[in-house]
């Protein structure tokens, strides 16, 4: 009798175990199968690594002066940010992608997760305009929600949330997306949502780059390339209005940053004090720079130097050949994300590949852009590199879902050669001479 209970027991543990696997099994699904882009987390812990030991060099007088001389303190809170990050991404590298459009248990899978995280996004972004505070000094502007000490920006929650909710419809529309109001109007609808609550945040840098993001998947999607040009002069067309309108405005923003970008040097002491901070923390570096650690600007000079303009302390203590390394390094990244989306096996895993690297791309080139005074300052960080929980979390998040796309790459059917029969071997001599004579 007590065999059969220890019997029954075991069952009971073998089920519960199979169980486990199953569930697991599920989420992981085809991931397991294949070996992730060694050289797309090569590319992303080298990004990972000198951008947190960048950022500690360029915040260390601003936090010695914040913090009662606590030199450090951005940098301990950014390895923290670095640690999560990095279990998010390994997390998320094991799940399988096609989750963030349909769970794979029967009781839910006609539940879109991804449209379900895009409405949940959309309410975050209209309670930050309520609750939201301006933690990040961004001249007043509501975008950070703190609850129970957990700082965040919902903003950076949105571009993964647009990215997935547009990649898994896509894959639904399949054909029908060279349709008008399939493949142009309803992406420009849900784009439309995102893109206002972020205008009312006063946050020109996040519509830029979740309408970036939005245009490519929806060229990448299959829009008909006529209507498509029209949308994007249409969107191309709202956008210069809107910074017309915001321009003839004494005294606002946009007006202050074009007069900033026109003349950097025309207000020194006050409107211009940070992008000619910037340039001369950019020119001072020369060729290989004044060592890691030596910048003078980073000493009360120029302003932001742990997030949107880390880069320009880059420049300067690395040199040009530092930096040049570095723009590298983000160029194969990008190559090799876009490389990811070509081999992946589904459209769905290709549309969020697309989106991502896009994410990464022109949030790179614009923060380049904005810290040499090509472009007038947008307030937009740089990847792996800037200060910010949610953005670093949310971006290493990313790149495990990426590798997890790697994963499942399409291999094409491999092709049977047909062997003639007068060559096929027998392996009899009398068999073969028996049907050659009798042919």
């Amino acid at each position: 009798m007590a065999t059969a209970v220890r019997r029954g027991k075991k069952s009971s543990k073998s089920r519960r175990a199979e169980m486990r696997r199953d569930f697991f099994g599920k989420l992981t699904g085809d991931s397991r199968k294949g070996d992730m882009s060694l050289s797309f987390f090569a590319y992303v812990m080298i990004l990972i690594v000198v951008g947190l030991v960048m950022m500690s060099s360029a915040s260390y007088a601003w936090a010695y002066a914040e913090h009662g001389g606590d030199g450090l303190y951005y940098a301990k809170n950014q390895a923290k940010n670095v640690v999560i990050g990095l279990v998010a991404m390994f997390v998320f590298s094991k799940i399988d992608y096609h989750n963030f459009a349909r769970l794979p248990f029967k009781k839910l899978k006609k539940i879109d997760v991804s449209v379900v995280f895009y409405f949940a996004v959309a309410i975050l972004l209209v309670v930050v305009l309520f609750i939201g505070n301006d933690e990040g000094g961004s001249m007043g502007a509501r975008r950070w929600i703190t609850i129970g000490g957990i700082n965040f920006q919902p903003s950076e929650i949105a571009k993964l949330s647009l990215i997935l909710c547009f990649a898994s419809n896509m894959e639904k529309d399949g054909n029908n997306m060279n349709k008008f109001l399939t493949g142009i109007a309803k992406y420009a609808g849900l784009l439309a949502i995102y893109v206002g609550l972020i205008l009312l945040e006063k946050h020109i840098s996040g519509i830029m780059l979740i309408s970036a993001i939005a245009v490519a998947m929806i060229l990448c999607g299959g829009a008909n390339r006529y209507q498509y040009l029209v949308l994007a002069v249409v969107v191309l067309g709202l956008a210069v209005g809107l910074i017309v309108w915001q321009a003839n405005i004494p005294g606002s923003y946009v007006q202050v940053r074009l007069k900033s970008w026109q003349d950097p040097f025309a207000d020194v002491l006050n409107d211009t004090w940070q992008t000619a901070n910037s340039i001369i923390a950019i020119g001072s570096g020369g060729l290989f720079g004044l060592g890691l650690g030596n910048s003078r600007q980073k000493y009360l000079y120029l302003p932001e130097t742990k997030n949107d303009f880390v880069f320009p302390i880059v420049c300067e203590e690395l040199g040009f050949v530092g930096a040049l390394a570095i723009i590298i390094v983000f160029f194969l990244l990008i190559v090799e994300g876009y490389q990811i989306a070509v081999r992946c096996k589904d459209r769905l895993g290709m549309l969020i590949a697309v989106g991502i690297t896009t994410q990464i791309g022109i949030q790179t080139v614009l923060n380049l852009a904005v810290v040499s005074n090509l472009i007038p300052n947008t307030g937009i960080s740089l990847p792996f590199f800037s200060y910010g929980g949610t953005a670093l979390i949310m971006q290493m998040l990313e790149m495990g879902i990426m590798l997890n796309i790697s994963q499942q790459r399409y291999y094409p059917p491999e092709k049977k050669e047909k062997v003639p029969v007068a060559e096929v071997d027998t392996g009899s001599d009398f068999d073969d001479s028996y049907r050659i004579n009798n042919a």
